[in-house]
């Protein structure tokens, strides 16, 4: 009965060791998507210290994972003691870790509200400025979302980019992208037309394009912290039914 009983205990840390190293995969491929620039998301990355740290904690956080579901699966498998006390120091430490990364989360939240990104818009952003990367990159994501500013055209006023071109209202970006807009209708668009600019601010653009993702994020972290915690439990047991 204590055999079949350990034997269930395996298989079963096994199994939730697995889920631990499809979550670390998860979070690898999260990390390097970043890092490989999608859309130019990696120069505003760069500019923002708390994201780029953030970057490279989750790409850390990843191999952890992914090297912690492995060890787990073949302690389990073979029955080693070493394999299974190191394992559960190991999980134990990252349980801890992300923990305290998700109170740093939330103390820290207000870096990556709309004030924030605005504040940065208007004292960094340049307009039609292919040498600097802040610039370049915003351009690329008002352009790719079809949206002006953080939250609106408005986030230009007593910025950067009116000080260095006070003719323009909104920069070039922020224009409608069709055939019929011609030159004539950038012109009336930076002049501050609402009819050939976009309106949206890029912070709810982004926001809903994403929010699929957002939530789906959010509940893998939830069920990779599950995980964790049943796999201590199925670890330590393990090692204590092992003569």
């Amino acid at each position: 009965m204590e055999g079949d009983c350990l034997s269930c205990m395996k298989y079963l840390m096994f199994i939730f060791n697995f889920f631990i190293f499809l979550g670390g995969s998860f979070l690898l491929g999260v990390g390097v998507w970043v890092l490989v620039d999608p859309m130019g998301f990696r120069e505003i990355v760069a500019v923002n210290p708390l994201l780029f740290t953030g970057v490279y904690v989750i790409l850390a956080m990843g191999a952890l994972l992914f090297l912690l579901g492995f060890l787990g699966c073949c302690g389990a498998i073979r029955e080693n003691k070493c394999l299974l006390l190191f394992f559960f120091m190991l999980i134990l430490f990252i349980f801890l870790a992300e923990l305290a990364a998700a109170i740093l989360a939330f103390l820290f939240r207000e870096h990556l509200t709309r004030q924030y990104f605005t504040r940065d818009l208007k004292r960094h952003y340049q307009g039609r400025n292919n040498t600097d990367v802040f610039s370049s990159t915003w351009n690329a994501i008002m352009t790719t979302f079809d949206c002006c500013g953080v939250s609106g055209p408005e986030d230009f006023e007593e910025s950067l980019f009116r000080l260095l071109s006070p003719s323009k209202m909104v920069p070039e970006a922020c224009c409608q992208r069709n055939g019929f807009l011609g030159d004539g209708g950038v012109e009336q668009c930076v002049s501050g037309s609402v009819v050939f600019r976009h309106n949206k601010g890029c912070y709810s653009a982004m926001v809903d394009y994403f929010e699929t993702y957002i939530y789906t994020a959010g509940a893998l972290a939830i069920v990779v912290l599950t995980i964790e915690l049943f796999a201590m439990v199925f670890a330590m047991c393990l090692f204590r039914g092992i003569q």
